[in-house]
């Protein structure tokens, strides 16, 4: 965890809370599929740090973030912590359609105090979303995430997506049927992955 304390400077409070987290999503990995269990003995740089490294391009300015797929909480319970941290009231919305997973979120969330909202609904059902930052890891292909951009949130500021080497030529097909800004850079946890923060999703 000393990486990430000099990564972001986060205060030793907080280091201590995340390291807390992770051995609880560790012990009840036993019991549901949170994590593959090769990650378990990398899972500060794999999940951890990698949640981490999108802070600054979330909007602290607003009401609501929202994360799609929170699956075990990265990067949504990260933020939140980190948020908390800073004594942002920013409301964390976690959108996870697993009940085991939405009720491993929800212990979290009590143990932590987080001010985290858990919908347990498919979001591609859901209607007139708003949000500042939006975050998706891990969850559903480009082309389908930008459909939930475009025809379930109402309003929203800039999505972040996490993409791995095949990712990068689905980000390039995606572009082939949509029109957006973005602006991309190299993750620090991977020299094949990169951070992408897109604003103004629309259908060509």
């Amino acid at each position: 965890m000393a990486i990430l304390e000099n990564l972001i400077n986060v205060p030793r409070e907080t280091i201590e809370i995340i390291k807390e987290y992770s051995s609880i999503l560790i012990e009840n990995n036993k019991k549901i599929n949170l994590i593959s269990k090769n990650d378990e003995k990398i899972i500060d740089q794999r999940h951890i740090i990698d949640s981490a490294q999108i802070y600054d391009l979330v909007d602290k300015t607003g009401k609501k973030y929202v994360d799609l797929g929170t699956g075990s909480g990265f990067p949504g319970i990260i933020i939140s912590i980190m948020l908390k941290s800073e004594k942002n009231d920013l409301e964390s919305v976690f959108y996870e359609k697993s009940n085991k997973k939405s009720d491993f979120l929800q212990l979290v969330k009590e143990k932590f105090k987080l001010n985290v909202k858990i919908i347990t609904k498919n979001v591609f059902n859901e209607e007139n979303i708003e949000s500042e930052t939006v975050t998706a890891r891990a969850f559903k292909p480009i082309s389908q995430i930008f459909e939930i951009m475009t025809k379930n949130f109402t309003k929203y500021n800039n999505l972040i997506l996490f993409l791995g080497k095949k990712g990068k030529q689905s980000f390039l097909d995606a572009s082939k049927a949509w029109d957006f800004e973005y602006n991309e850079r190299k993750s620090i946890t991977s020299d094949e992955s990169l951070i992408i923060n897109i604003k103004k999703i629309k259908k060509k």
